[in-house]
């Protein structure tokens, strides 16, 4: 597995497809904030939670400039269907084919699950990395960890 890219680098560029199938690519959000979301697997237990949790609390912790871009190995199907469940209005990317890459990219990828680990990346408006945020299997991500990382915005 590739090493985490490092503080102060450029992000990993990507294009992946939404759960509306629309193309996203980082190089696309330029001249916005950034913080990108990897979750194991769609209509999990915690990873439900932590969505919800952005859903309802991200935009008082990020502010309006943020693009929230959540991603995991799920099919863009699943993310949709997913997304309406729960009323998700940010973007869910679909990592599935080639299956992980950009989980591999970002240091994220477990093999033996074949998923993503808990991992969160702020990137600045110039496409450069400024915090990660990284938590075990069973472990939420909170909005407070992500209020400490974007503070990295400011440095």
């Amino acid at each position: 597995m590739p090493p985490n890219p490092r503080i102060g680098a450029p992000a990993p560029a990507f294009a992946l497809a939404n759960q509306h199938g629309e193309p996203v690519s980082l190089d696309g959000q330029r001249g916005h904030p950034v913080v990108l979301v990897f979750f194991p697997w769609a209509f999990s237990r915690v990873c439900d939670g932590e969505l919800k949790d952005l859903r309802d609390g991200f935009a008082t912790v990020a502010g309006s400039d943020v693009r929230l871009l959540a991603i995991s190995i799920d099919s863009k199907f699943a993310l949709r269907a997913l997304a309406d469940a729960e009323g998700l209005t940010f973007d869910l990317l679909s990592d599935a084919w080639p299956h992980g890459e950009v989980a591999r990219h970002y240091g994220v990828f477990d093999d033996e699950r074949g998923a993503a680990r808990r991992g969160s990346f702020v990137i600045d408006a110039h496409g450069v990395l400024r915090a990660r945020i990284l938590s075990g299997t069973n472990d939420p991500r909170s909005l407070d960890e992500y209020r400490r990382a974007l503070a990295s915005l400011d440095a």
